[in-house]
């Protein structure tokens, strides 16, 4: 669940490529298509990979933005986050923006950022956790998150692994689930990871 396997009768997980996709179509939109951006990226797993290139295609798509980096390894931590953000702002005078594969490592970019004193940076993520929860509703320049939906995940999880014990084989063996974008305007009807359920 939440990665591919090799060798695995079946995964659930969130379609990784759209979450990617969303999260940077909603940060392409805020800075009006153009401007320096970074992609921070993350331990190498498909869930990354895949968040990574969903993003990377949205983006090609507008010329106005430029790609300053896309290979540091903020390790999915908001520390990792933090390290990589310093580094950024200390390589790059104009950042825009930054895609965080993350919610941990986005809101160690935004630590990073204010410590820097730098502002007017748009922060974008992936996962919807009840931190960026918080950090939606607060004064961060995190403005937006492609949401993970856990529970689902395990729901499906749980069906598809009765079925297969039972020697029902799903029609794929990777059942993507949709991600939904999670912003300053809908955090609060958000039906996040710790609702009731």
């Amino acid at each position: 669940m939440d990665v591919a396997a090799a060798g695995a009768d079946a995964t659930v997980q969130t379609n990784n490529v759209q979450a990617g996709e969303i999260s940077c179509e909603f940060l392409a939109k805020k800075l009006n298509g153009k401007g320096n951006v970074v992609i921070e990226n993350g331990p190498q797993v498909s869930a990354v990979i895949d968040r990574v290139n969903g993003c990377k295609s949205v983006l090609s798509k507008n010329p106005g933005i430029k790609v300053l980096s896309d290979d540091q390894d903020a390790k999915g931590s908001r520390e990792g986050g933090m390290n990589a953000m310093q580094g950024y702002l200390t390589r790059f005078p104009k950042l825009d923006g930054v895609f965080a594969i993350n919610d941990p490592q986005a809101i160690g970019t935004d630590l990073a950022a204010k410590q820097l004193h730098r502002n007017n940076i748009v922060i974008t993520s992936v996962d919807g956790a009840p931190d960026i929860e918080t950090a939606l509703k607060s004064d961060t320049m995190v403005q937006a998150s492609a949401s993970q939906d856990p529970w689902a995940m395990a729901q499906q999880a749980v069906s598809v692994g009765y079925d297969l014990m039972n020697g029902k084989k799903p029609a794929n063996s990777t059942i993507l689930l949709p991600s939904t974008l999670v912003t300053r305007d809908n955090v609060g009807s958000y039906k996040g990871w710790s609702s009731p359920r």
